[in-house]
């Protein structure tokens, strides 16, 4: 929802910092690395139970991510090996925040409460996991309640409050099984209309293949004609 909405204004104020980066010998790559190990940084605070800097740490870690792609446009160096790389290392990030909220969970609630991000993981990446296999069969799947950024903000509200986390993770599982099911949805039908145009562009396609066969044989067997004459 934020990345359709949002996504150009956001570009127009980083753009800038993405143009003085290039000033630096910093590449988009270096900037994904240090978002990562900013992450680690933010699951072990999360999972001592040091709420407040493991928001900030959250922050910190969301910020290279949002500028590595402004620094690869402003440098002329995107490529599909850096978008895979800073694709994978998005996964790996919020892997590592949600299990710090796991193992938080499961010192101050118990087991069974350290389930909760675990499945609010597993739901997120099967997200990640519809558009990935949308896009390779063409179809455009984005949007939905629960993107990633929106499941950041969701995350940094819940470290706000020690108590309430538990019932944010909640609250996520729900936005993101919602979002699933809504971006099954629309894949489904965008790949019905596919699947049908496709059929009638090859449809079209043969019958132009057949007039062409026929026109040649006419042509054939008046040339032949013209011969035997």
């Amino acid at each position: 929802m934020f990345d359709g909405k949002f996504r150009v204004h956001v570009d127009k104020y980083v753009r800038p910092v993405g143009v003085t980066l290039t000033r630096t010998k910093i590449t988009p790559d270096h900037l994904t690395v240090i978002g990562l190990v900013v992450a680690i940084a933010a699951a072990v605070a999360i999972g001592a139970g040091y709420l407040r800097l493991g928001l900030l740490l959250v922050i910190a870690a969301a910020l290279p991510d949002l500028l590595d792609g402004a620094l690869a446009k402003a440098s002329n160096v995107s490529s599909q090996r850096g978008a895979f790389f800073d694709s994978t290392v998005d996964r790996i990030t919020d892997s590592l925040m949600l299990g710090g909220v796991a193992w938080y969970l499961g010192d101050t609630r118990g087991g069974t409460a350290a389930v909760l991000p675990f499945a609010v993981m597993a739901v997120s990446q099967l997200i990640s996991y519809q558009r990935a296999k949308a896009e390779s069969l063409g179809i455009q799947a984005k949007g939905g309640l629960m993107e990633r950024a929106e499941r950041i903000v969701v995350l940094c509200i819940g470290l706000l409050f020690d108590s309430g986390l538990y019932w944010v993770m909640w609250a996520m599982l729900v936005l993101v099984s919602l979002t699933a099911v809504q971006r099954f949805v629309k894949i489904w039908r965008l790949a019905a209309v596919s699947t049908i145009a496709a059929e009638r562009l090859e449809s079209r396609r043969s019958r132009r293949a057949s007039r062409r066969s026929a026109f040649a044989a006419r042509r054939d067997r008046l040339s032949s004609r013209r011969r035997d004459g």
